[in-house]
């Protein structure tokens, strides 16, 4: 969740209103309310993506495997993230914040050209980088979200697919086709993650006991 984003979001709410069939499966949430971001929380895994932005088409392709954890502080409206990516055969940790704007159903974080809603490599301050955008798609299976985002029409339009596991049944991935199909981007123009390539477990095991000492001491 990354994440992934853009310097300006184009809805894809009339998109997806049209009576195509590989549409019809998507939902575009807005508003975002609490039991959406329930509905995230927790552990993530990057499955794929595809893009027409060259920059964020290539960073996608960096990727050998991701996941991530969503902690929704509703109050705050923001995502606490989490994540972990390797890619070059190394594993890159990441803690950073996504701003939840509730009401036209966009989330959005600050850094490099990277793909939503994870960093895919590390973000930058604020003061240093842009706004990425995505907009948020709901499924009819609970347990898989996607982020889409357009840059300057659909000559740039995007997708990516997250799951709670780090493999998806045909039913699901069939969702993800459909939509990147609704959007106008072709099969062959995935770009799918590998979790047989994670080098991260280690790392995150680490992080968990921490957390978990931490949670016993306090």
């Amino acid at each position: 969740m990354v994440l992934p984003w853009a310097l300006a979001v184009l809805s894809l709410i009339p998109l997806l209103d049209a009576q195509s069939p590989a549409c019809a499966n998507l939902t575009a949430v807005a508003p975002i309310t609490n039991a959406t971001l329930d509905r995230l929380s927790g552990k993530w895994f990057y499955i794929g993506s595809a893009f027409r932005n060259p920059e964020y088409n290539e960073s996608a392709r960096s990727i050998q495997a991701a996941f991530f954890y969503f902690e929704p502080k509703h109050a705050e409206d923001k995502i606490i993230l989490r994540e972990y990516q390797t890619t070059g055969n190394k594993c890159v940790y990441n803690s950073s914040s996504v701003t939840v704007y509730r009401k036209n159903g966009t989330l959005s974080t600050y850094g490099t050209v990277v793909p939503p809603p994870c960093s895919h490599q590390r973000l930058s301050p604020p003061e240093s980088g842009r706004e990425h955008f995505a907009d948020l798609l709901l499924t009819k299976h609970p347990k898989t979200f996607m982020l889409s985002a357009s840059w300057n029409g659909k000559k740039n339009v995007g997708m990516s697919f997250y799951a709670d596991k780090p493999e998806v049944t045909q039913e699901q991935k069939k969702e993800f086709l459909d939509a990147i199909k609704c959007i106008g981007i072709h099969e062959s123009e995935i770009t799918y993650s590998d979790e047989k390539k994670d080098l991260c477990g280690p790392l995150h095991m680490q992080h968990e006991e921490e957390r978990k000492k931490e949670e016993e001491g306090s």
